[in-house]
């Protein structure tokens, strides 16, 4: 991953980046990446974001032999254990 390092970033901004990630419960890094990509406008909203994991889980495929294994027995099993 990159690293950005910003010089005489200005305090009041950083306070309240800081106050913010600590809101948010992100790390000061984690929270300037958030504003940036709010930002440069790209983050996804929040049901975009769900409208593509669901596309992208129902894209995927089940295997045949998982089609196949008995939930029941597998919990009898380990309860035996």
């Amino acid at each position: 991953m990159s690293l950005l390092q910003v010089r005489d970033f200005p305090a009041d901004i950083y306070e309240h980046i800081s106050l913010i990630a600590r809101k948010e419960r992100r790390t000061i890094a984690q929270q300037t990446i958030v504003l940036l990509e709010k930002g440069l406008g790209l983050s996804e909203s929040g049901r975009e974001r769900r409208r593509r994991l669901i596309a992208k889980c129902s894209a995927r495929t089940i295997a045949p032999s998982a089609k196949e294994v008995d939930a029941a027995a597998l919990v009898r099993e380990d309860r035996s254990r």
